[in-house]
């Protein structure tokens, strides 16, 4: 895929579970959080239905960080600048579409900073997608030049988790993104709150892996 004004990065690099595409299939795209790659959240497809449900793809984030890499440029944690999200977006899009052409179901499922990149695709373009995990994370809201009205994904399946002791991700954020998809995005929504901090629970991925498995027996 080309670099472009719109998105100047370079090619996507990206890591298959099992080493191969499955175009016949179903494609779940894992995000990893801030400052992570692709080889930080590949081992979570080991947990998730196996490879005759879905092919899995870790995709690295195109913005260099330290020794890792985001998703977006921040004013904050959980508060992209839109212009960053917007170049992203378009960027990720041109990879999916090259991949995933319309009609292959698309599963995204992102960890913290993924997870937020996860809520700004899915926003940008609900009917895209067959599900969206956002696992310890916050959706981005209108300052990151998303729609948020009302009613936005209906229709959407989305799987949500938070820790009551995350102390990375802000607590507002936390509190805005559970309130408005519980009660104002329209979204089927599956969501559950663990005792812990910001890291996946046994108990958390067992229920994703359900939730997983029914988003693409039913799409595929």
């Amino acid at each position: 895929m080309p670099s472009s004004s719109a998105h100047p990065f370079p090619d996507p690099v990206v890591a298959w579970a099992g080493g191969a595409d499955r175009p016949d299939l179903p494609l779940v795209v894992l995000l990893h959080g801030r400052g992570a790659d692709e080889r930080s959240i590949l081992g979570l497809a080991d947990h998730l239905p196996g490879p005759s449900a879905a092919s899995y793809a870790a995709v690295r984030a195109p913005i260099g960080e330290g020794g890792g890499y985001a998703w977006f440029a921040n004013r904050g944690i959980g508060r992209p600048l839109p212009e960053s999200l917007a170049a992203t977006t378009a960027w990720f899009r041109s990879w999916l579409d090259e991949v995933a052409p319309q009609g292959r179901p698309v599963v995204l499922v992102g960890f913290s900073g993924g997870a937020a990149f996860a809520g700004g695709v899915l926003l940008d373009d609900p009917a895209r997608l067959a599900g969206t995990a956002v696992l310890h994370g916050t959706l981005p809201f209108e300052d990151a030049g998303v729609d948020v009205s009302a009613g936005r994904l209906a229709g959407s399946s989305v799987f949500l988790t938070h820790g009551d002791a995350d102390a990375v991700i802000p607590l507002e954020l936390q509190a805005r993104t559970w309130s408005w998809l519980h009660d104002e995005s329209g979204a089927t929504l599956t969501s559950r709150r663990d005792p812990g901090g910001h890291a996946l629970s046994a108990e958390t991925v067992a229920e994703l892996s359900e939730w997983l498995a029914a988003r693409v027996r039913t799409e595929a």
